[in-house]
């Protein structure tokens, strides 16, 4: 009798219950169930402990052989340096901190369940997120409850050990082909290969001078050579829809899946039941075609990269130092050691040392926590903190990645509800017309059989099974989408992802924030009535504008272009007032008339007026009046014909009546807005049923941006990056917004042109397959060319288009 957990070395043919794998060498039995080595089983004793077995329900032995894997426990330690653990984290602060590792043993859906439960197994572990396409996990934890060196262990126990190489830290992963995939397609192209030769004397008259022998002999090679195709190079498919079938869906692969299993039974039916020749070779043909086509597709989506291209070219920039001057470049061209300006409102751009000053960091970008952090010189802040108050100068410590400030921006925390979207259309459209293939295969197959055609009954369910695949109808979407993000990238118009462009296509309401969108700082006309200023003076107000992003700051800040500013220890910015700080003991104020307390009301119109005081007493003020954006009474006019318009602002409404003159009297226009009159108006219109797209510099309102359906961040200055907002664009590209809009009903209309080309296909297959007059290899060689021509029609389609409006410079 075996006891418990007795190793059991003798042969056998039994499974190990966590990878699948043969159990050759020995038997641990544990828990009535088998496993192939300690390792395996020490898995499933974690997962077991902590109730997390549902991971072996979501699919057939999910777990990877653990027979490989190192037992020593001191092969982590070196995770205890501070040096290293600085290195690769992402975040830390006093309580949270954040990691990405790389996994490449992540292979299915029970991968990512699992690693999204990590915090099931410790209590100390916040979240998981995985990211299947690039095999990486982001785990947060809490520093004080689980160590760095403890959660890769916890990974290492499980069976998920992280790829860490400290040499290729900041540098970008080169892409890796589907190995087994590969793999695949080779078995399944050697065998076909031999299968067809055997079968060839099937095809030729002179088939009878080989004798009947030799045919049922080459028949049975045939058979064996069919096994490992069957059993191995297609198990992708049983695997895809068996995980469907579980969870009471259809997916693409079950017709496929049924295909196969269809064929090769029958065959075998055929060859030693009735003593004929089968169609293993039709089988061989079948699934090496169809691993050729999924093959290509992988390629194709790789070239492509719709998914997070925009990363590329992510308008993300900062203002070097370069011998005491200011340079606004791309963040791919930073490199640690150079010394940036961050000023307030704006994003930490890389992992950085504070030079100098005190930083207020709100990192609320990072962890959801909207309570500034102090930081003094000296200490390190994240990439991704922004900075509440003075600017600061700092020295980069760690290569900038645009790809982590983009996951950012795609956090949970911003994200709004999803619409109806056409590719979860296209989702439920592919259940149902599966559904309906089955139906129609069992049809031909049921109406043949009981003509007698039994042969010809199972070779057309075969070939409308493998015919109508909508894998054609399951690309379009992302494809069309996917292309457009691309467009509008290259037209400096990023978007988040592309639900944004659904939403952006169902807008019906425009509402522009006015200052730093309709007016340009360029066409500014700027004037000072007052006290005549000091040279000190004017050196203090220009080392206060500087500090601040606000579009009427920035306009003063020109105006006194050349002036040398202060040290200032401190400045304040009050959100849609003004600015303020302590100069040789006195309160500098300089913002709008409330907030300086100036209560004179002969002043002039049709212009910004910011006063400057010292202790409540008001030396003078600087007249600025707005000049408009090239272009964008076109830009308004042309939003009016389909779309209402409204204007907010926070100034006082002395540019009323001339707005009036040049946008007319349909735009809705409210004045004294701060940012959260802003917020509440864009919910007001959002509860009376509109679907409203905010305009704004991404500034003081990141509020009304994220209240809104969709949010646009226009900004001059591209280090201005707002979070809050689904969109960026460069400011010198606004006169392209009609044409954006209406794009994204272009791509909607090109997706559902793409639906009836699918459906075409299939349509056609169908009428052929149901009368037996096409093979099944013949369908699996169409349907990668149906589903290759739906890719290149949406992509040619949508280049095409987009370089006829105007959005694109060249068509590929």
């Amino acid at each position: 009798m075996i006891k418990p957990n007795q190793i059991v070395t003798q042969p056998s043919k039994s499974t190990c219950y966590h990878c699948g794998e043969d159990c050759k060498e020995e038997i641990l039995p544990f828990d009535g169930k088998e496993f192939c080595c300690t390792g395996c089983k020490l898995v499933y004793e974690v997962l077991n402990e902590n109730d997390l077995c549902s991971y072996y329900e979501i699919a057939d032995n999910p777990g990877l052989s653990q027979k490989s894997i190192s037992s020593r426990n001191n092969r982590f330690d070196y995770l205890n340096d501070l040096d290293i653990i600085s290195k690769l984290v992402d975040f830390q602060n006093h309580e949270e901190t954040h990691v990405t590792f790389s996994i490449p043993l992540i292979h299915c859906a029970s991968c990512i369940w699992l690693l999204e439960n990590l915090h099931k197994i410790n209590a100390g572990i916040v979240s998981g997120r995985v990211d299947f396409i690039k095999k990486k996990v982001q785990i947060k934890f809490h520093q004080r409850d689980i160590s760095l060196r403890e959660v890769v262990s916890l990974l290492s126990r499980i069976g998920y050990e992280p790829s860490i190489n400290l040499a290729d830290v900041d540098k970008k992963a080169p892409a890796v082909s589907d190995q087994k995939l590969i793999y695949k397609l080779a078995v399944a192209g050697f065998c076909f290969g031999n299968m067809m030769l055997f079968s060839l004397p099937e095809y030729f008259a002179e088939a009878e001078l080989l004798g009947n022998g030799f045919k049922k002999t080459f028949n049975y090679l045939n058979v064996l050579l069919a096994l490992p195709v069957f059993f191995y190079a297609a198990t992708d498919y049983y695997r895809s829809a068996w995980i469907a079938i579980k969870n009471r869906g259809v997916n693409m692969d079950v017709p496929i899946a049924v295909g196969i299993f269809t064929l090769f039974t029958y065959s075998l039916y055929d060859i030693f039941g009735l003593g004929n020749e089968g169609y293993m070779d039709t089988l061989g043909g079948l699934i090496f075609f169809l691993l050729i086509g999924k093959y290509y597709q992988q390629k194709t989506y790789d070239t492509l990269s719709f998914d997070r291209d925009y990363k590329s070219y992510f308008p993300v920039a900062v203002t070097k130092i370069v011998r005491e001057e200011e340079e606004v470049i791309p963040l791919i061209k930073l490199h640690v050691g150079d010394i940036i300006k961050v000023r307030n409102e704006e994003l930490v751009p890389a992992d950085s040392i504070l030079l100098e000053g005190e930083a207020f960091i709100d990192y609320s970008f990072v962890t959801g926590e909207e309570v500034p952090v102090i930081r003094k010189r000296g200490e390190l802040i994240y990439a991704g903190g922004r900075q509440k108050g003075k600017s600061l100068l700092l020295t980069v410590q760690k290569s900038p990645s645009q790809g982590y400030l983009t996951d950012l921006w795609n956090n949970d925390s911003f994200e709004k509800e999803k619409a109806n979207s056409l590719e979860s259309l296209a989702n439920r459209i592919s259940g149902k017309f599966t559904v309906t293939v089955l139906l129609v295969a069992l049809s031909a197959l049921v109406y043949w059989s009981w003509n007698g055609q039994i042969a010809l009954g199972v070779l057309s369910f075969t070939s409308v099974l493998i015919i109508t695949c909508p894998c054609a109808l399951a690309m379009s979407t992302p494809f069309t989408l996917g292309n457009t993000l691309r467009v509008f990238g290259q037209g400096k118009f990023f978007l988040k992802n592309s639900q944004v462009i659904e939403r952006l296509a169902k807008v019906d309401t425009v509402v522009f924030d006015k200052t730093g969108t309709l007016t340009a700082p360029s066409q500014a006309s700027v004037k000072y009535f007052g006290e005549s200023l000091s040279a000190e003076s004017k050196s203090l107000i220009k080392t206060m504008v500087n500090q601040s992003t606000h579009a009427l700051s920035n306009r003063i800040n020109t105006f006194l272009d050349g002036v040398k500013g202060l040290d200032l220890q401190e400045v304040e910015e009050v959100q849609g007032k003004g600015i303020r700080t302590i100069y040789k003991s006195q309160e500098i104020k300089l913002g709008s008339a409330e907030f300086v307390g100036e209560g004179n009301s002969d002043l002039p119109k049709g212009g910004n007026l910011v006063f400057f005081a010292i202790e409540s007493s008001v030396l003078g003020y600087f007249f600025i009046q707005s000049g408009l954006r090239k272009g964008i009474k076109e830009v308004v006019n042309n939003i009016q014909e389909t779309r209402l318009v409204h204007f907010l602002s926070g100034d006082q409404d002395h540019e009323r009546v001339n707005l009036k003159n040049i946008f007319g009297n349909e735009v809705l226009m409210n004045f004294n807005q701060g940012p959260t009159d802003k917020l509440a108006y864009i919910k007001q219109l959002n509860q009376n049923g509109a679907n409203t797209l905010m305009i704004g510099d991404g500034l003081n309102d990141a509020g009304a941006l994220r209240e809104a359906k969709v949010g646009i961040a226009l900004t001059d200055k591209i280090t201005n990056f707002s979070p809050a907002s689904d969109a960026i664009m460069d400011a010198s590209m606004i006169q392209k917004l009609p044409a954006f809009l209406r794009f994204t009903h272009t791509s909607r209309n090109i997706i559902k042109a793409s639906f009836g080309l699918s459906f075409t296909y299939n349509f056609v297959g169908v009428f052929f397959a149901v009368q037996g007059l096409v093979s099944p290899v013949f369908c699996a060689i169409l349907m990668p060319i149906s589903s290759i021509s739906v890719v290149v029609f949406t992509t040619l389609t949508t280049n095409y288009l987009a370089y006829k409006r105007g959005l694109k410079e060249k068509i590929i």
